[in-house]
């Protein structure tokens, strides 16, 4: 097959959607591979790295679209590809739809195939293909709230990890999943106070065996919300819904609860975010202030990393991406459910529940149409 790799054009975004080793393992396989000039540039991969592996470096995004079956990208199309984007073409990237309606529409439009690696399951019914990104934005949350703290970026003031004789900060981390277990294992490393809120009794005793007693366990249906947030220098959200949008836990109201100038880093933002006041930022201007918390919503958290989460996604993403190359999309998504999960819209019609519902489509059974 022909497969074709743009550069991102999102703003702010420097992954790229293989690396040039997963390149050498495509063209192994019989595959063809399209490389948009100098787009693995700002990951530090070169197109003497690419061209040495047997890719083709193509000039114009224009002509990648126009001529690959299948497209590998890492952020959701933007407007300007969604036009490019042909009938039948396979498009195999992060979506994030429940968020994005007029992506949605687009892509009904175009009556393409598009996979999202956010819904890709595994036989545990976890998200492999989230889950590196996840881990990625995760440990970057605390980072970039720990930063926002601080009196020059109007945050409370106050270092996180605390000094000799002076308490550090409190953490409250929403979620236990990847990105709130990745997030306490900065937030613990820094010695700050940490609290972990989750609805499963089993995952948070999970979590105290890993962190032990550096880490608060709090069930989400024992506990006041608006008293552990009122608490917090840092509230980090990191609560997820497969493929749905994720639930609004704070409300614009607790706001006012919460201490002049701390920090809310809202990592489900790409699905909407959990936080009321939460609207999608950029690394360019990452934050904004309502009622004296500052918001902290890059939507692209971990391309501000985009060696480390370009590997770190490739791990996870190629293995599906030869089986899709080699037996192509009938036989490769009818052969693994777990795969199939990830088909999200297919030559017009919705094929994930929780898309079709939010946006009010007819859902398709994608075992029916395969």
């Amino acid at each position: 097959m022909r497969i074709g790799v743009p550069k991102e054009i999102k703003p702010q975004e420097n992954r790229i959607g293989l690396t040039p080793d997963s390149v050498k393992t495509l063209v192994s396989e019989g595959h063809e591979v399209l490389v948009e000039n100098n787009g693995g540039f700002e990951a530090g991969f070169e197109n003497e790295h690419y061209k040495a592996v047997g890719a083709k470096i193509i000039n114009q995004a224009s002509d990648i679209f126009n001529d690959a079956e299948i497209i590998v990208k890492v952020k959701e199309p933007q407007k300007a590809e969604v036009d490019m984007i042909r009938e039948n073409q396979i498009v195999y990237t992060y979506l994030h739809l429940a968020a994005a309606k007029e992506l949605t529409e687009g892509l009904v439009k175009s009556k393409s195939i598009n996979i999202a690696y956010e819904t890709v399951t595994d036989d545990n019914g976890r998200l492999p293909l989230l889950a590196p990104m996840s881990a990625v934005a995760g440990r970057m949350s605390v980072q970039a709230g720990a930063h926002c703290l601080e009196k020059n970026q109007k945050g409370r003031g106050l270092l996180l990890g605390g000094a000799p004789g002076v308490t550090g900060g409190k953490v409250v981390i929403l979620g236990g999943g990847v990105v709130g277990e990745n997030a306490a294992h900065i937030a613990t490393g820094m010695q700050a106070e940490v609290h972990i809120v989750d609805k499963s009794e089993p995952r948070l005793k999970q979590l105290v065996e890993m962190f032990g007693d550096k880490i608060i366990p709090q069930q989400s249906d024992k506990i006041d919300l608006n008293k552990l947030v009122e608490k917090a220098d840092l509230l980090i959200c990191g609560v997820l819904i497969p493929g749905a949008e994720a639930p609004k836990l704070i409300t614009k109201d607790m706001l006012k609860l919460m201490k002049r100038g701390s920090v809310i880093v809202d990592v489900a933002i790409d699905q909407g975010g959990c936080c009321e006041t939460s609207r999608p930022t950029t690394h360019a201007e990452p934050t904004y202030i309502i009622d004296d918390v500052v918001h902290y919503c890059v939507a692209n958290m971990p391309g501000g990393v985009p060696r480390t989460s370009t590997l770190a996604l490739n791990n996870a993403t190629l293995p599906y991406l030869v089986q899709l190359a080699n037996k192509g999309y009938q036989k490769a998504l009818s052969e693994d459910k777990n795969f199939l999960a990830g088909l999200n819209v297919f030559k017009g019609q919705v094929t994930y529940k929780a898309v079709a519902d939010v946006f009010g489509y007819k859902y398709a059974d994608p075992e029916v149409l395969i």
